[in-house]
């Protein structure tokens, strides 16, 4: 009861989310499904593997943006200006002084009769330049052809999209265990509810014999109600049982993404032989990479290296060719349409090249930090290794050792269920009391809850055990 209280919570969380959202309802359907079939429902079902599978789509999508990046860039313009108030600009008179030079030099005379002279003094007058109305249409074509973050982005494309490959591999793991956990725990809850619907049967008939016995005058009032009331603890108990085999359900639908109105079918069972099968040959050819998160780790040391070439590219210039074709128009009224005005054309080509001279040392920092954080990668790489085969030890030790519970509580089951027979016998033969039948009885059952827990325990093991192997 413990153990599959402790199943349940989740189940039961479950439940109140997907009682709290708002989706409309569906036609019921039946699902007959093995373990494997659940694991490849819930793949396809379940939300953060669908989120997942967007963040693989949408860096494609950013991978080809940066791949447009370094493609032609072509712009269009069209420009429509009017001046309400022309700038006006101030000049010197250039004018004046070479009048006055030339007058000079040939004699000339003011109506007094003196020599005209410059006094030397340059005045200045105002001058507006530009008409009102200006139009301009033009086609721009860029290409890069060097710039050392378009390099860069070019080679992270795989990288990144690796990464997020990885990180679907990682959520994936998740929902599998999930499931294996939730479906393997709703099979356990009905073999308990199977036993404890046995134990309830074997009570309701000792209460029958025992009720003819009274009547018989052969035993007491007192030992039928001793069996009545174990017979409505076990009621109790069965009550219990459906009703957390039912949350069971609804988790395992919350865990495979399907409607709370759908019904479920399990069609694996559970025994010792699928728990042993193929266990001692899962760590043949065992590498790292079998596990999703060192690809992942491995993927980010690839965008990481990246990023330190970007920064110490950053010191080389960037190159760029360009092209501009413009025609514009200058009028006094909008008539632009008219065609007896001329459009000035203009055409040019060019190259330029913008080299880093001086950063303040902002390069060289930023390549620094860069450096730093793909040492703590490739740290973390190396301690994750190390918890790796941690985890395969444990994993071990925990399945073999709930694999030698599991043979004990079997082992203490077929003695419990031998000795409950033989003490029912005696006592229908009149050689035993109802009291020995109870407690052989209560000890039946708790060798049965201790044989489901073992069972359970090694279910969870070994899940645990492939899991930490990359193979589940």
């Amino acid at each position: 009861m413990k153990i599959i209280r402790r199943l349940l919570l989740l189940s039961l969380l479950a439940i109140q989310a997907t009682a709290n959202a708002q989706q409309q309802p569906a036609t019921p359907q039946l699902h007959r499904i093995s373990a494997r079939d659940a694991m490849d429902l819930a793949l396809k079902q379940r939300i953060e593997i669908l989120n997942a599978m967007l963040d693989i789509k949408d860096q494609e999508a950013f991978n080809k943006e940066v791949t447009g990046a370094a493609y032609p860039q072509i712009k269009g313009t069209v420009g429509l200006q009017h001046t309400f108030a022309i700038p006006v600009t101030v000049l010197p008179d250039f004018i004046s002084p070479n009048v006055y030079r030339v007058l000079e030099q040939n004699g000339v005379k003011d109506a007094n009769g003196n020599p005209i002279k410059w006094d030397g003094v340059i005045n200045t007058f105002p001058a507006q330049f530009g008409v009102p109305w200006q139009a301009s249409v033009g086609v721009s074509v860029q290409q890069l052809l060097f710039q050392p973050d378009v390099f860069i982005g070019l080679k992270a494309r795989s990288s990144a999209l690796e990464l997020k490959e990885n990180q679907l591999a990682i959520t994936q793991d998740s929902v599998k265990s999930n499931v294996l956990q939730a479906y393997y725990g709703v099979l356990i809850a009905e073999r308990g509810l199977e036993f404890a619907t046995e134990s309830r049967d074997r009570l309701a008939k000792l209460y029958k014999d025992q009720e003819q016995l009274f009547k018989s005058g052969f035993i007491e009032r007192l030992d039928i109600d001793k069996t009545k009331v174990n017979l409505n603890n076990i009621n109790t108990q069965l009550t219990q049982l459906n009703n957390l085999i039912a949350v069971s359900y609804a988790g395992l639908k919350f865990a495979l993404g399907l409607p709370q109105t759908d019904s479920l079918v399990l069609t694996d069972t559970l025994s010792m032989e699928q728990l042993r099968r193929d266990v001692f040959s899962l760590e043949d050819g065992f590498k790292y990479e079998n596990r999703p998160e060192v690809k992942t780790l491995l993927s980010s040391q690839d965008l990481l290296e990246l990023q330190v070439r970007r920064y110490k590219m950053n010191a080389y210039p960037t190159v760029a060719a360009y092209w501009n074709m413009q025609t514009n128009a200058q009028r006094q009224r909008f008539d632009f349409y008219d065609t007896k005005d001329r459009w000035f054309f203009s055409n040019l080509a060019g190259l330029s090249i913008n080299v880093p001279i001086m950063d303040g040392w902002q390069r060289r920092n930023r390549v620094k930090q860069a450096e730093y954080s793909l040492q703590k990668s490739r740290n973390t790489l190396n301690q994750f290794k190390q918890v790796v085969d941690l985890q395969i030890v444990s994993a071990r030790s925990q399945f073999t050792n709930a694999m030698e519970a599991l043979n004990s509580q079997i082992d203490n089951k077929d003695l419990a269920e031998r000795v409950y027979a033989a003490t029912k016998v005696k006592y229908e033969r009149g050689l035993g009391s109802s009291f020995e039948v109870l407690q052989t009885e209560t000890a039946l059952q708790e060798a049965l809850s201790n044989y489901y827990q073992a069972l359970y325990n090694g279910v969870i093991a070994k899940i645990n055990y492939m899991r930490a192997l990359g193979k589940l």
